[in-house]
């Protein structure tokens, strides 16, 4: 079975609901014949890497808010991740266009190695305060990971098009918020739902 997922990097509640849907592939007994694949979405293409400007003040801007909600808001998904044993340390978040990573993720795919760098990037954000747009970042990231010949990739626009056509493929399946998961092309969740939201879908899509 396969379980296709868009999501985007800076996403609070992307990070949340693929820790959900770890947590009950952990339960499931068919767990080994699923393979799980990172789409690109971009919910915000435009923005450009500030590192100078905090999560709080970019959100205000961005969304047309009070800085006080903004930080409520990001108070509340900090909560929600430590419920899930994340550390979200947001107020060290750098604000980064997410395009270079997502490209990076689909040179990873290509390596058999997407998944263990989706969950990197999404911790060097949120956890570790790193720029996920800058060039040496990602490289060291790679490094660890074991990823080979990055350079090229990120010194280039290679894998542009591959992360236009995952956003081009949201369009097509009605996507309009992400986190979204698809399994088997079968059945949809949409967003960071309940575990048993996701235990109950990973049973049914197997069977059908």
């Amino acid at each position: 079975m396969t379980i296709e997922i868009w999501s985007d990097i800076v996403c609070p509640f992307c990070y949340l609901g693929k820790r959900k849907l770890e947590k009950a592939m952990e339960g499931f007994e068919h767990r080994d014949s699923i393979d799980v694949v990172y789409k690109s979405y971009q919910l915000m293409p435009h923005v450009k890497t500030e590192p100078g400007l905090s999560i709080n003040a970019f959100l205000a801007r961005e969304k047309g808010m009070s800085l006080d909600q903004a930080r409520q808001m990001n108070e509340y998904v900090t909560e929600q991740a430590a419920a899930l044993d994340l550390r979200y340390r947001l107020d060290n978040a750098v604000v980064a266009n997410t395009l270079r990573a997502h490209r990076l993720l689909h040179h990873a795919k290509n390596q058999g190695k997407q998944v263990e760098t989706k969950e990197k990037l999404l911790k060097a954000y949120f956890t570790e305060g790193k720029n996920i747009d800058d060039r040496n970042t990602l490289l060291e990231l790679a490094k660890d990971i074991g990823l080979t010949n990055s350079e090229k990739v990120l010194d280039s626009d290679e894998y542009a098009l591959d992360v236009r056509e995952d956003i081009l493929e949201s369009r097509q399946l009605g996507v309009k918020g992400v986190p979204f998961f698809v399994f088997d092309r079968k059945y949809a969740i949409s967003g960071a739902q309940d575990l048993s939201v996701f235990s109950k879908t990973l049973k049914q899509a197997f069977e059908k």
